[in-house]
């Protein structure tokens, strides 16, 4: 599926709450920088206490996300991000090279595959499913 033009993803960004009961909250915003870029920031606030902060650089040009940074929060603790720094001394994280994700134990280090994310179709719903996964897992703690 091809990246979606501009005035889709900011269809898609501003609709999240419409679209997912599990979101109390969102501060997302799109800002153009260019006739072909834009900023993606804020955050989402889920029911179940879990916090996904976004920020994402588009090229509507070319169709991708240029770059990238995705943190979850459970309360006040960071309990995940997601970024596209190679690691190619890894080979866990070859299936999905270079998307990842960090998590406990030991965050920093602690480097997963990110299955669904990408640069050439938006990450959003993967993140809203690992947000709402991850809520019900922390919720029964």
């Amino acid at each position: 599926m091809p990246f979606p033009a501009h005035s889709a993803y900011e269809t898609l960004i501003y609709g999240l709450p419409a679209r997912h009961p599990e979101i109390n909250v969102s501060t997302l915003h799109l800002y153009s920088m260019s006739t072909t870029t834009a900023v993606v920031q804020g955050e989402i606030q889920f029911t179940n206490h879990i916090r996904l902060r976004i920020m994402e650089v588009i090229d509507f040009r070319i169709g991708c996300i240029r770059e990238y940074s995705y943190t979850l929060f459970y309360g006040d603790q960071r309990i995940r991000w997601y970024d596209p720094q190679p690691h190619p001394e890894n080979p866990v994280l070859q299936p999905t090279f270079p998307h990842h994700y960090h998590e406990e134990p030991d965050i920093k280090h602690n480097r997963l595959p990110a299955f669904g994310l990408s640069f050439d179709q938006s990450n959003l719903n993967t993140l809203i499913q690992a947000c709402i996964e991850l809520g019900e897992r922390y919720e029964q703690s």
